[in-house]
């Protein structure tokens, strides 16, 4: 059967709206960063962090229309990879052979997974389901194997991230640096993914979400592309968690549970599905109310977080990248109105 290519349009004022907020937002983390004290760098850090972990969601869910809510086990596999190896081996360049193999596990994971379930043709929430239960047996296997894992413990003085070449040798312990290389890391992912979405590639990813059964029917192997996209989200999920992990210095079981699954999808749906830059602004600012209202009642504050939930679905459904967007939009349109009209 013939495959249909698909068009491939200009790029949009409306689609750059990613890529000129993302520069805008990094040059203001770097202004941030250098006035900043060393609790507002870890801050920022951890930020950033979990940042790319949203963005690892709003790939698979915003482009694809598949709702993962295990993706804490991605984030964990990586975290426990670099926690493990640099615990019980001090060989030079561990941690990035720990993050190495963190990102690949997690991508033979969400093979596996996905291979048996989307070959398969579970879709919408029977895949969400099944995601969950993933992440509630991989938070009971870590919780179980004690010798490995520390059990309820965590493992503590996992090793900072660093890299060795001959004589060279770079670790990274201060906060700021930690920053720099999670906002490069951010920035590059985000730019990809960006330039990814907006090619032919990302439009028959778009596609599968509207209509997967007509994008069959013209030739496409839908579930190998829905695989794919789910080992790339996974493998970003587990960079994070390993970059988390070496700057944090310990790991815990929270990191793989699904308390932290729960949080990322509303990360993602306050800053915006489908937007790739509103989930790393959501996470950021869920992060920032939590924190100070934690700090006020540390009984009340979720309780504060779902009503905010709810009313940003309620009032902004698209997220606040989508408002903005949005509102962009808008107030190009009224001006080249405006121009036609003067004209």
């Amino acid at each position: 059967m013939k495959i249909l290519p698909l068009k491939q349009d200009k790029i949009s004022a409306r689609e750059l709206f990613t890529p000129i907020t993302a520069i805008a937002l990094a040059g203001l983390a770097i202004v941030v960063s250098l006035v900043a004290d060393y609790y507002w760098l870890m801050i920022l850090r951890d930020a950033l962090v979990f940042g790319i972990f949203a963005l690892s969601l709003d790939y698979l869910w915003g482009r694809t229309g598949l709702l993962s809510f295990g993706h804490a086990t991605f984030f964990g596999i990586g975290a426990y990879a670099v926690a493990i190896l640099s615990t019980n081996f001090d060989v030079s360049n561990i941690t990035v052979l720990g993050l190495i193999a963190g990102i690949g596990a997690a991508g033979l994971v969400a093979l596996l997974f996905g291979y048996f379930l989307l070959f398969a043709g579970v879709r919408g929430p029977y895949f969400t389901i099944m995601t969950l239960a993933l992440t509630v047996i991989s938070h009971h296997i870590v919780i179980a194997w004690v010798e490995v894992t520390g059990g309820d413990s965590g493992i503590t003085g996992v090793q900072p991230l660093s890299l060795s070449l001959g004589s060279f040798e770079f670790v990274v312990t201060a906060p700021q640096t930690g920053v720099y290389i999670a906002l490069v890391l951010l920035l590059v992912l985000l730019l990809a993914l960006w330039r990814v979405a907006n090619s032919r590639y990302g439009r028959l990813l778009k596609a599968l979400e509207v209509n997967e059964l007509r994008a069959r029917t013209l030739g496409y192997n839908t579930p190998l592309h829905l695989v794919g996209t789910f080992m790339v989200s996974a493998m970003i999920a587990a960079l994070a968690g390993g970059l988390y992990a070496s700057f944090a210095g310990y790991v815990a079981p929270d990191l793989i549970g699904l308390l932290l699954s729960t949080k990322v999808i509303v990360w993602v749906a306050v800053g915006g599905r489908g937007t790739l830059i509103g989930p790393v602004i959501g996470a950021v600012l869920v992060m920032q109310i939590e924190r100070e209202l934690s700090s006020i009642n540390t009984s009340l504050w979720p309780l504060f977080i779902g009503a905010f939930f709810i009313a940003m679905v309620f009032l902004f459904p698209n997220g606040l990248a989508g408002l903005a967007q949005n509102l962009s939009a808008r107030l190009t349109r009224k001006k080249n109105k405006g121009g036609a009209e003067h004209a």
